[in-house]
């Protein structure tokens, strides 16, 4: 965005004039810096697109093809770019059409404002047409929610939607806005939000616990670091590294933390959780001090609270103070900013080595290598495996790709071998586990960084879900490369019916239509592979197109995705087979 760009929208913001409501919405959005948003129009929102209309040489909208796909590419928007992503739907279905997307965005911590239409205030509770309760519906699942009726309040909402949404521990906020209330005038002037009454994001970081954090790091013969998502949200990529390489000590990840350190670094010993790296899940109960920094100890991660880590002394570094002693007893909270707690945390730290400590994650690496990774990556069986697709990426990417992926054995094989050199590159649907999300939040990625190469790696059962997001590519010419790894089945659910349900596979096996044949359909550029000696040039020729590429990677139907740590086990009873 250029500076006239900006000046201009400074301008607009502080000047006061006699406008609708729906103008409102749009020069609020102007003043927040918003040049994409995602949607689709419908009765109830018909004003507020009668003036994206009118402005639309400012304001770019995006015609998604479904409500969930605009939450969606909202949310991909704003994982890339740091920045709010905004989706905008019309009453009824329009609206809870957008649920799946904002819950997501909440339990992922994804800052989003969603715009819906509502009937008129005078008809609300009738059932009138297209009318739903849509603030009690997202309730549960937003940040913040707030319907309007009339237009004066327009500016001071939207304001405070903002500011709620990418404030602290960022989130989704949803605004509801009456027909009337856009039709309606107002005097518009716009004024930022910059704090709320007993509204706090950013604790203060209490000194003495970061003393007492650093006094338990400097005396730990074993220590360890899991770190999350909150080291991205907090941009405190630079100060996990000074931390890390000060004190030496290994430091793994969360899905939702990948990239924040890159995959190569020596002291990143790889992912936790249920099918994260053999070592850091082994190890968690055997380190002294657990260091935990923007992370939330769920389950996925944890595996049985009765046997995580019950031998270390934790440490919790996170913003949000509720998640503190939520799932595991804390002995030293560390509540703020990451960017700030490890600030101060740096200069209290000795300089450490840890060298027979971290050759336990080395054994225990090379045994998942020779186990597990080695045939994922350079197979011996005939058919192609996921892994081997990934690392292909991995070459042609050189790790600087963003890689969008969305629920399954897909994401699994994903997040374990994708290869990161940048941060913000890991982008998937964590907490909710979201089929369906990769390709409109790929759309919102490419968007949001067009300089970047973004790949969306979907399963066949998750890419049908948004399938008709290809409309979306097509019109917009996003392109984004697009890697459909098809084995005819949902295949996180397959290997659990085979582990654990005696090989019932109760609705599981699917029979898909010929996926590239659709993405043509669209005039996306498409291609089938179906044998090893195909992958690596299909490969190289989707990433080294300009425009939006689809790629189907027809691979193994039964494989399974190890290590795996069994629902409700101990970390430490991680299996390998």
């Amino acid at each position: 965005m250029n500076t006239q760009t900006v000046t201009k929208k400074q301008e607009v913001a502080q000047e006061t004039m006699r406008i609708t409501g729906s103008e409102a919405i749009i020069r609020c959005l102007m003043a927040e810096g918003v040049d994409i948003l995602y949607g689709y129009p419908g009765g109830a929102i018909m004003p507020v697109y009668d003036e994206l209309y009118k402005f639309r040489d400012q304001i770019h909208h995006v015609l998604t093809r479904h409500e969930q796909g605009a939450a969606h590419a909202a949310q991909g928007y704003a994982r890339i770019s740091g920045r709010v992503g905004v989706a905008i739907a019309t009453s009824g279905p329009g609206a809870t059409n957008l649920i799946t997307g904002i819950a997501d965005a909440q339990i992922d911590s994804t800052p989003i404002v969603c715009i819906t239409g509502q009937v008129p205030s005078h008809l609300l509770g009738s059932d009138a047409f297209q009318e739903t309760d849509i603030v009690g519906i997202s309730t549960p699942v937003t940040k913040w929610n707030h319907q309007i009726t009339k237009a004066e309040d327009i500016p001071s909402v939207i304001a405070k939607a903002f500011y709620i949404a990418k404030s602290g521990r960022p989130g989704p906020v949803l605004v509801d806005i009456t027909k009337d209330a856009q039709f309606g005038e107002l005097d518009f002037k716009y004024e930022k939000c910059t704090g709320i009454r007993s509204y706090v994001p950013i604790p203060k970081t209490k000194p003495e616990a970061v003393s007492a954090a650093a006094e338990l790091i400097n005396g730990a013969k074993k220590p360890f670091i899991v770190w999350g998502q909150g080291v991205i949200l907090g941009q405190a990529e630079n100060e996990l590294k000074a931390v890390v390489e000060k004190a030496g000590i290994p430091a793994a990840w969360t899905i939702l933390g990948a990239s924040a350190l890159p995959t190569s670094h020596p002291l990143n010993v790889g992912m936790v959780g249920m099918h994260g790296n053999y070592a850091p899940n082994k190890l968690t109960n055997e380190c002294d001090v657990l260091i935990a920094i923007g992370m939330r100890f769920d389950d996925r991660v944890t595996g049985s609270l009765n046997t995580y880590a019950k031998q270390a002394k934790i440490i919790h570094f996170d913003i949000d103070p509720s998640e503190i002693n939520k799932n595991v007893k804390t002995d030293v909270a560390v509540i703020g900013n990451s960017k700030d707690s490890l600030a101060k945390l740096l200069p209290l730290l000795n300089k450490n080595t840890h060298t027979n400590w971290l050759q336990k994650f080395k054994d225990l690496y090379a045994i998942e290598f020779d186990k597990v990774i080695k045939e994922d990556l350079t197979p011996t069986k005939e058919g192609l495996t996921m892994g081997e697709v990934i690392k292909q990426i991995n070459l042609e990417t050189k790790g600087n790709a963003a890689i969008v992926s969305d629920v399954g054995q897909h994401q699994m094989i994903a997040c374990r071998y994708a290869e990161f050199t940048t941060t913000k590159s890991n982008i998937t649907s964590g907490g909710l586990g979201t089929m369906g999300f990769a390709l409109p939040a790929a759309i919102g990625a490419k968007m949001a960084a067009p300089d970047r190469e973004v790949v969306a790696i979907i399963g066949d059962g998750g890419f049908q879900m948004n399938i008709q997001e290809l409309g979306t590519i097509f019109q917009q010419k996003a392109a984004v490369k697009v890697v459909v790894l098809n084995n005819g089945f949902l295949g996180m659910v397959r290997q659990w019916q085979q582990l654990f349900f005696d090989k019932r596979y109760a609705s599981t096996e699917m029979t898909n239509p010929d996926f590239v044949a659709i993405a043509k359909g669209y005039y996306i550029e498409s291609k089938r592979v179906t044998k090893r000696e195909e992958l690596a040039h299909a490969i190289k020729e989707m990433i080294a197109s300009k425009e939006s590429y689809f790629l189907e990677v027809c691979v193994e139907k039964e494989d399974n995705v190890f290590p795996m740590i069994p629902s409700g086990a101990s970390v430490s009873d991680v299996r390998l087979c």
